[in-house]
């Protein structure tokens, strides 16, 4: 009998070690009448990294095989105690072989590294696209989309109207935000999918009842993990991401990244 618990606590770690290490690929179709027939647009987004090594073969091998248009990184690339960037460096290496059309914004934690100016300045210097607080087009093919981001909402350092500055609305637009909680201070942002991180799912999750605690949200968030819809057709998508707060620990709630698909409504 004394072996029962042991047992339980070897299978317990053992089922949480594999849901923080083991990293899900979440697909996720949005439709919009914006994006014209028979064409799509892939986005990977990826979000809350903290600075985890994510130099691993068949994950490289798989983004590789995904057919990707473009990169979106959502904040918390590294942690607020991260001195050392090389194994980030690495990994976003990896990505600009696979594709160069890397977005970013700022999160909470790059905003409370020491070192936080010469990152960014780093990822400048890689041809990273730097999007706190402004926007791009991008085209491919007959398709232009609006790509807008705002700096981390968590710790005030947004600019809703730089994000949005001088934008097509006529294009389909998206809005990277390291926090959900931009949708609780801006009623009426002008985008049609906002992209997040930040809430690590909730990190333990329950059944029938989600995330257990998200930062600024308190215990049992609204807004924790997955697609919500919005008023006037807009949504909003919070991937639950990489890493951890913490303790290293994640329950029903695997690590993850995101392939975001945009296509035309059926």
């Amino acid at each position: 009998m004394k072996k029962i618990p042991i047992l339980i606590f070897i299978i317990l770690f053992s089922y949480i070690y594999y849901q923080v290490t083991d990293i899900k690929i979440n697909k996720i179709n949005i439709y919009s009448n914006k994006i014209p027939n028979d064409s799509s647009i892939r986005i990977l987004q990826i979000s809350d990294i903290h600075n985890r090594n994510l130099n691993n073969i068949g994950l490289i091998h798989y983004i590789r095989e995904s057919n990707i248009d473009m990169v979106v990184l959502t904040g918390d690339i590294i942690d607020a105690k991260t001195e050392n960037f090389e194994r980030i460096y690495s990994f976003l290496d990896s990505l600009i072989n696979i594709n160069p059309n890397i977005y970013f914004v700022s999160g909470n934690h790059e905003w409370r590294n020491s070192n936080k100016d010469a990152f960014i300045d780093s990822l400048r210097k890689k041809n990273l696209i730097d999007l706190n607080n402004s926007n791009k087009v991008f085209e491919k093919n007959n398709i232009k989309i609006n790509i807008c981001g705002i700096d981390d909402p968590y710790t005030d350092h947004e600019n809703t109207y730089s994000a949005f500055k001088n934008i097509d609305t006529q294009y389909f637009t998206i809005l990277l935000s390291h926090s959900p909680n931009v949708i609780t201070k801006y009623k009426n942002i002008d985008s049609n999918l906002i992209l997040c991180g930040h809430t690590h799912g909730g990190q333990i999750r329950l059944p029938l009842i989600g995330g257990l605690i998200a930062p600024g949200q308190g215990f049992f968030p609204k807004y924790d993990k997955g697609l919500y819809k919005l008023h006037n057709d807009k949504e909003i998508y919070i991937d639950s991401g990489l890493g951890t707060s913490a303790l290293p620990i994640r329950f029903l709630n695997k690590s993850q990244i995101s392939l975001i698909i945009l296509q035309n409504k059926k």
